[in-house]
């Protein structure tokens, strides 16, 4: 019996580790015995009973991971034997080297790389930086998104990677505290707003990887953040920053198609507090999904408009173009097949400047006119209407001076 509990127990402790993004952390003797780190699961048994195995698998899962748990003991952004040894490989990235020098950085400059086979087993604390050295290493990288000098793109390679490895540090100590979940809140929101500027910054084909990746991330960030909600449940039921962050979640559910996200909504939603649920940034983003889902492009695009934050925002933008070209589709073949169509209505239909109006017609292959007065109109019984093959360049969305143009993090 003793060797099957071993052997389960190890067997769990792998699985955490190989999905480590799954789970958090915490720094204090005290915050690792009163939280849990996963959603309960649903049970077809009786509440009592689920309440009972959630209890019983928060225990085993606490003991296991005071046992696995390190304290970190490195003063430094990278700990020196990973700088010397990156100096010596010329493994520097531009903003750690010391006066442009590829051989030579400093421990003001240097951030520990992310390592995938990383564990708590296998680093000593010297390796792990403690949770003081983990906000101000954050601080410090997201402070780069400011830099003019480096194309976005160049900026967010490197804030990606380092801020993988400050999520790996926290979780192998299980710092699951306040200043753990601020922490994620930073790092999700790095990720959502380079989910706007990847998109904004270039037009390259490289960029699609590089949403990929930033997806991927976000979507495990988001994990975790959730996570340390639900482990600090008992000490503050609903967090000040959850309900907009819970809704990314379902914001992210908008393309059907596209990169899973994790769990369906439907089994999702199952573990949301009911006034999370309730609250106007939750009830936002399941409007915004059902307007996209039933193609209702103007309640669609004036509620985001009305309602979405910035970061709510960012998530969005990908698919306003996308809900644009719905609406030119429907206005192309049922609005005005007997008098010419106003730009300046369309205008205010798909949010858009005028000049931006008629640029958006031209891609999909509809042509523009002038009446006697100069109003800029669409002609009637075009038949060349098309989708553009390519991508369509980014138009502005005049929804977005209500959102603000600028986030602290």
């Amino acid at each position: 019996m003793e060797r099957r509990h071993h052997s389960q127990s190890h067997s769990q402790r792998q699985q955490r580790r190989n999905h480590f993004s799954s789970s958090s952390s915490s720094s204090s003797n005290q915050s690792r015995s009163n939280n849990r780190f996963s959603f309960p699961k649903s049970s077809s048994s009786s509440s009592s009973s689920s309440a009972n195995d959630v209890r019983d698998r928060r225990r085993e899962t606490q003991e296991e991971k005071q046992e696995e748990a390190i304290v970190g003991t490195c003063p430094f952004m990278c700990p020196e034997a990973e700088r010397l040894q990156r100096q010596r490989l010329r493994d520097l990235a531009v903003f750690e080297r010391l006066h442009g020098d590829p051989r030579n950085s400093s421990p003001a400059l240097a951030v520990k790389k992310f390592c995938r086979t990383m564990s708590a087993k296998e680093v000593r604390a010297s390796d792990v930086r403690p949770l003081p050295v983990l906000e101000e290493t954050l601080n410090y990288l997201l402070s780069l998104l400011d830099s003019t000098e480096h194309p976005f793109e160049v900026i967010h390679d490197f804030v990606f990677d380092r801020t993988r490895s400050v999520r790996q540090d926290l979780i192998m100590q299980n710092i699951v505290n306040d200043k753990a979940i601020n922490m994620f809140e930073k790092i999700v929101k790095f990720h959502v707003i380079s989910h706007h500027k990847l998109r904004s910054s270039c037009s390259s084909s490289s960029i699609s990887p590089l949403h990929y990746l930033n997806l991927e991330q976000l979507t495990k960030a988001l994990t975790s953040l959730y996570n340390l909600y639900e482990a600090n449940r008992s000490s503050k039921p609903i967090h000040e920053k959850e309900a907009e962050f819970r809704s990314f979640y379902v914001l992210l559910h908008l393309d059907s198609n596209g990169q899973p996200v994790g769990e369906s909504l439907s089994l999702w939603f199952r573990h949301v507090p009911s006034p999370i649920i309730k609250s106007k940034e939750m009830w936002f983003a399941r409007q915004a999904l059902r307007y996209f889902q039933m193609g209702n492009y103007r309640r669609f695009l004036s509620t985001v408009a009305a309602e979405a934050s910035y970061l709510q925002y960012c998530i969005i933008e990908p698919y306003i173009d996308e809900v644009r070209s719905l609406a030119l589709c429907c206005i192309h073949n049922c609005c005005y097949k007997l008098h010419p169509y106003p730009l300046g209505h369309l205008s205010k239909v798909l949010m858009m400047e005028e000049s931006d109006v008629e640029l958006f017609c031209n891609a999909y292959g509809l042509q523009t006119c002038i009446d006697e007065v100069g109003n800029k109109l669409l002609p009637t019984k075009q038949t060349t209407f098309c989708r553009p093959k390519g991508g369509l360049q980014n138009y502005s969305f005049l929804g977005f001076q209500q959102l603000g143009r600028q986030i602290e993090l």
